[in-house]
């Protein structure tokens, strides 16, 4: 937590430059000074508003946290049928993520690193509240529509299936080739192939 009674838009230069510097050199290769000289200020006035590195780590999390977890919250809880929900969400986390590409990485961070503090944080902010797709997801089962799975499979699915391409995306220019506009175009298409996959194999032959 930083200190009250600062200015608010240093605060905010401070937390864009360390998001550039943790996405570019993850947290432990990152260093205050860079940091410090990313946001244009000295490091003394930068540990004034931050104590420490996990600190500054924190506020940059929650900012990514905060755009992720309310969106998917919004669309689970919506009145949408299933169909729905599962098309807007694959299409809306995608774009999310690519218009913010260092979110998976600080995601998978805190997923490791401080497990507690990830679950304390949702627990805290009450953004995720599945139980109605889960429910629409069991009546469908109930009524013959859907084939037998697990809710928290399906949406172990869909949400790992939208992120991992963005976490492989060095394998992916590596071993296939993909250049910066082959990857857009990639997953451009995923949009769309996701969602036929996904509600293909939901739906009872």
């Amino acid at each position: 937590m930083i200190n009250n009674g600062l200015d608010s838009k240093t605060e905010d230069k401070i937390i864009e430059a360390a998001r550039k510097i943790f996405h570019r050199r993850g947290f432990d290769g990152a260093r205050m000074q860079e940091i410090a000289d990313e946001a244009q200020i000295n490091k003394a006035m930068l540990h004034y508003y931050f104590r420490s590195k996990d600190q500054l780590f924190e506020a940059v999390f929650r900012e990514a946290a905060l755009k992720i977890l309310p969106l998917v919250g919004s669309i689970i809880e919506s009145d949408l049928t299933l169909e729905e929900k599962i098309k807007k969400l694959i299409h809306n986390y995608i774009d999310l993520i690519k218009s913010n590409p260092y979110i998976p990485g600080f995601v998978l961070h805190e997923l490791t690193q401080n497990p507690e503090r990830m679950k304390q944080f949702i627990a805290n902010n009450a953004l995720l509240r599945p139980q109605k797709f889960f429910t629409q997801i069991q009546e469908g089962i109930d009524t013959g529509k859907y084939i037998p799975i697990a809710p928290l499979q399906l949406m172990v699915t869909i949400v790992s299936s939208c992120i991992f391409p963005f976490i492989a995306k060095p394998m992916l220019h590596a071993v296939f080739g993909l250049d910066h506009d082959g990857f857009d175009e990639f997953i451009e298409q995923r949009k769309e192939q996701m969602t036929q996959f996904i509600l293909n194999g939901l739906y009872k032959k």
